[in-house]
């Protein structure tokens, strides 16, 4: 960049080493001065390096002035006598570095300046450039889940995250919860959300619904928007929401970031990062069940949550031993499947297209103009089966256990929900289509699996008669291996939906895309972890 545009520009100290540190607006960047001496004439002259360490600004975490001790302390550890013991005063920027596999770590560096004015120089411009960040939350609500995952809330905000917000001048006030629905019921009556700049879940999955339903809620009651119409355009909340990872799964975290690390989670929030995100909305005739962040499933996932449910005594535990009864049982479910396609040359779930940081494909629904409200049935599809699985990813659902999730291809903010129909299979076949979940094959290269990219769907069971959550409880969904020639259930009974780890209280629902109704503090996961160094002709 041309040096009218650097804001300043100054021979400094790192450690030993004399380096040349250039602002400007967009980065912070220093390069090591190296000096070659001539024996002959014992002169020693500079000589330029091509090669700079380079921080974006908006990465910047904080600067201060180095305290006096922290000085002192580093240099005791070098006992030659070197120019820079002649710099008394020093300041340190603290950074966001890129760790690999997709974390971010905070790093440090100390720059040592020849007097006191300099230092506040650099510190003031520095500062001033992070001050002009207007996407930075100052202000936080932060609810915490101390029994969630391996009940490791309140340590991991504490030791991990705390100190990084007070380091970067965020302040908090921090809630804990002490039930169920603790948090969305406060941010329903209680919170007085104008006070803050964003909000932040410590917890799982379930912990994160919790907050998104208390806060759409709340904007639609403000806004007087009633949830109960299917038809609805919803009214869009104007916090983030940041996610600190302390769940058995972390599956929308994963999906998002990359990586279920808390220390990258912070670091997200800190330097304000954005990521839209579309929610399912889920509706029995005129009546509002709930949000879906991440799946909705029928069929074999509904019954392994229901299964499980009856175990919650076993831990995390009890998900494998459902999963292995729920397989065993095999059992296949008759129903209708209606739906509205996305438009074909937008994208498919079959593409290798993944949504990444910056994705084009989210960007691009964000500039289409939308579609009214209340859409035609025209161009509506209906699929009638047997099914052993029904399930609907506003994600890929993308997990440390499925690395790709159930749709690698989803994407977060296209206003699309992959529906995936899983019809009626042998076991063996079955367990393929499983297995292809924790590696890289192509899940859905099965004559019996399809997928479909839509915009809407709806569900009915066979019955038409409406079955509720109470007569699902009075029997059981799971019957005996069949020890004759038949191995499946006969079709009859009917499975329940699982809704992001929740169990719906009605079989037929009715499913709309909302469209990036919410955002994160995150920014989706980058393709690439580029190396911090750049060509220091080119700033």
């Amino acid at each position: 960049m041309d040096k009218q545009h650097r804001l300043l520009s100054m021979r400094l100290f790192l450690k030993q080493a004399e380096v040349e540190v250039v602002l400007n607006r967009v980065v912070l960047s220093w390069r090591e001065i190296q000096r070659n001496t001539k024996h002959d004439s014992d002169i020693s002259c500079p000589v330029d390096t091509t090669v700079s360490q380079v921080v974006q600004v908006s990465e910047i975490v904080s600067v201060q002035k180095t305290e006096e001790g922290h000085l002192q302390s580093s240099r005791r550890k070098s006992s030659a006598k070197q120019p820079s013991q002649l710099f008394t005063n020093a300041f340190t920027v603290s950074y966001v570095r890129r760790a690999g596999k997709h974390q971010w770590r905070c790093s440090d560096v100390v720059f040592l300046c020849p007097d006191q004015s300099t230092c506040e120089q650099w510190v003031k411009a520095i500062s001033n450039q992070i001050t002009l960040l207007t996407n930075r939350p100052k202000r936080l609500l932060v609810y915490i889940n101390p029994i969630g995952g391996k009940k490791q809330g309140k340590w991991i905000y504490d030791q991990k995250v705390a100190p990084l917000f007070h380091k970067a001048c965020v302040s908090t006030d921090v809630i804990v919860t002490e039930r169920a629905n603790h948090a969305k019921e406060h941010l329903q009556t209680e919170a007085d959300l104008d006070k803050y700049d964003g909000l932040v879940c410590v917890g799982g999955d379930g912990m994160f619904s919790e907050i998104v339903h208390g806060l759409v809620t709340r904007t639609q009651n403000d806004n007087k928007v009633d949830l109960n119409d299917p038809g609805a355009e919803l009214a869009r909340p104007s916090l983030r929401i940041g996610i600190i990872p302390a769940g058995s799964t972390d599956c929308i975290c994963f999906s998002t970031v990359g990586t279920n690390d808390p220390v990258t989670s912070a670091l997200h929030i800190i330097v304000g990062d954005s990521q839209p995100m579309d929610v399912c909305s889920v509706h029995h005739n005129n009546s509002f069940l709930r949000f879906s962040l991440s799946l909705l499933g029928y069929g074999f996932y509904g019954d392994v949550l229901s299964d499980s449910e009856r175990r919650r005594w076993l831990g995390p535990a009890r998900y494998d031993l459902a999963g292995v009864k729920t397989f065993l049982n095999h059992n296949y479910y008759e129903g209708t499947v209606s739906f509205l396609p996305a438009e074909d040359d937008v994208s498919s779930p079959r593409d290798k297209l993944q949504c990444r940081s910056g994705c084009r494909v989210c960007q691009h629904m964000s500039a289409v103009t939308k579609t009214t409200a209340k859409d035609r049935r025209d161009g509506w599809k209906v699929i009638n089966g047997k099914f052993m699985a029904v399930n609907a990813a506003c994600m890929s659902c993308a997990c440390p256990r499925s690395p790709k999730g159930l749709s690698p291809a989803a994407h977060l903010a296209d206003g699309t929900v992959d529906l995936i129909l899983v019809r009626k299979c042998s076991r063996i076949d079955f367990f393929r289509h499983l297995l292809r979940h924790t590696n890289k094959d192509d899940q859905f290269d099965h004559v019996f699996v399809e997928v479909h990219r839509v915009k809407k769907f709806d569900f009915q069971p066979r019955n038409s008669e409406t079955v509720s959550l109470e007569d699902l409880s009075e029997k059981s969904t799971f019957t005996p291996v069949c020890p004759g020639p038949c191995t499946c259930n006969c079709g009859s009974a009917h499975s329940s939906w699982t809704c992001d780890g929740e169990i719906l209280p009605h079989i037929a629902i009715q499913v709309s895309v909302q469209c990036q109704l919410v955002h994160l503090f995150a920014r989706g996961i980058e393709e690439t972890q580029e190396q911090q160094q750049f060509v220091f002709e080119d700033l």
